[in-house]
């Protein structure tokens, strides 16, 4: 049976040592609904990655990104509401042009410091204490993992590696 995930991106957008996070409290209906979570969402059809996370964290906080930098992919196995199949593309950028909006459909936008981010003293999916750490970690140039959920819940974590110093020239 092939897999086919619904493909998403997720951003984490910095400014020095704070991160923006949406804390989804929009809707009730939300699969996500009390948690702190980067920017994204699904990849359209006629778009790549880049040009998703760009259009989703402009729709979200009403910022253009002006060169997200790809930190890793992670499958995600039975994560949906119904037990779909998600594949993201994870980002940050550190730069950006427009005003930030503080609050859009789906929740609060906030920024956190990284250091409490990862404290993890915050509502997040149970599975971001896997990844998040890599995210922000200069000595891995990207991970790629896997993480299938059931029940809302991680069942394991399996992840690639690919060293900074590996990139080097």
């Amino acid at each position: 049976m092939p897999y086919t995930p619904i493909l998403g991106t997720l951003c984490y957008v910095l400014d020095g040592d704070r991160v923006l996070m949406i804390h989804r409290e929009g809707r009730p209906d939300d699969l996500h609904l009390g948690k702190y979570n980067g920017l994204g969402g699904k990849v359209e059809r006629a778009e790549d990655v880049v040009a998703s996370v760009v259009r989703e964290v402009r729709e979200e906080a009403g910022i253009d990104l002006d060169a997200p930098r790809l930190r890793g992919t992670i499958s995600w196995p039975g994560f949906g509401a119904d037990g779909e199949d998600w594949f993201g593309f994870v980002f940050v950028a550190d730069s950006w042009t427009g005003t930030l909006v503080t609050e859009n459909h789906e929740g609060v936008l906030e920024w956190i410091p990284r250091a409490r981010l990862l404290s993890f003293d915050l509502e997040l999916w149970p599975g971001d204490r896997f990844f998040l750490p890599l995210v922000f970690d200069d000595s891995v140039a990207q991970f790629h993992g896997v993480m299938p959920y059931r029940d809302g819940q991680p069942e394991s974590w399996s992840v690639s590696l690919i060293p900074s110093d590996a990139l080097s020239v």
